[in-house]
């Protein structure tokens, strides 16, 4: 079956608190991911929240990077959304997870967009009409 895309759910645990209130260096990783990955960088934004926390966005031409930073509880949740088959997420996420230091992670990644090819949807419609043959008029 063809996916559209790529999503991970990346989840850094025990990371160095001192990176993750830092909106100007987060954004520079996040865009360092982004590159490492072989992505096209459209444009970025990030946000440092009072009294800690950086959220922000990577925009790439072929989805998105997105960061929410939790100082006070050494975590960051990010997300990798990949369109494609030219970008590298768990690249992305290898970048990532270095930069910030995390101890333990995890990814969960779902498969976006997830499309019939033609072959199998006429194989699905052959059985249909081959069911529909065999039950009684």
């Amino acid at each position: 079956m063809k996916q559209l895309g790529k999503h991970l759910l990346v989840e850094l645990y025990d990371c160095d608190s001192k990176f993750l209130n830092n909106s100007a260096l987060v954004e520079r990783e996040m865009q360092k991911a982004a590159r490492a990955a072989k992505a096209t960088i459209v444009r970025s934004t990030f946000h440092t929240f009072s009294p800690y926390g950086v959220s922000g966005v990577v925009v790439i031409a072929e989805s998105h990077l997105t960061i929410h930073t939790w100082p006070e509880h050494n975590y960051a949740a990010v997300d990798i959304f990949t369109c494609g088959t030219s970008v590298e997420p768990y690249t992305a996420y290898q970048v990532l997870k270095d930069a910030f230091r995390s101890k333990n992670s995890s990814v969960i990644e779902l498969k976006r967009g997830l499309l019939e090819d033609p072959i199998q949807k006429a194989r699905k419609i052959v059985r249909r009409r081959l069911v529909k043959q065999q039950q009684p008029a």
